[in-house]
């Protein structure tokens, strides 16, 4: 970051850049800088899946394997876990309406007690005592799941 902004002053210096080009430059650093992740903190390194929860679980599981191309990876009477790349798609048996049902971020390094205690520290409550995912409720209410990247889910 130091070079960066070093190259930027001497450019500005040297006529290189305009007084309005840097001001916008050195502001750009700064919201970035702003936006990273604080130490301490938890790092998601993909999105590992979305699962939705349908009405009709064999419909919806036969169109996203048909139209995407998605193959059926696990199943159960209740759960349908299609393989999307290193990711994967899971469709539930449930109610109407339909609804997204949860989202899950694979988590750099992911260790259960250590996220544990980092939601504790935010007064978040983990919902589960899993070893390899868990999961909690965001604080607009949404399901978010956490796990190391590889995580490949399990059917119930």
């Amino acid at each position: 970051m130091k070079a960066i902004i070093e190259k930027l002053l001497t450019d500005f210096e040297e006529g290189k850049v305009s007084r309005r080009q840097l001001v916008f430059a050195l502001g750009a650093i700064s919201g970035a800088a702003e936006g990273a992740p604080k130490t301490g903190e938890l790092r998601a390194t993909s999105i590992n899946h979305v699962t939705v929860r349908v009405p009709d679980l064999h419909r919806t599981s036969q169109f996203y394997q048909e139209f995407f191309g998605m193959p059926l990876a696990q199943s159960s009477a209740t759960v349908h876990i299609l393989a999307v790349g290193d990711s994967f798609f899971g469709v539930e048996q449930g109610d109407q309406p339909p609804k997204v049902d949860h989202f899950d971020f694979g988590i750099e390094g992911f260790g259960a007690d250590d996220v544990v205690a980092k939601l504790k520290a935010r007064n978040l409550a983990p919902i589960g005592t899993g070893k390899e995912s868990l999961k909690f409720r965001d604080p607009d209410g949404f399901l978010v799941q956490l796990n190391a990247k590889a995580y490949k889910g399990h059917v119930s």
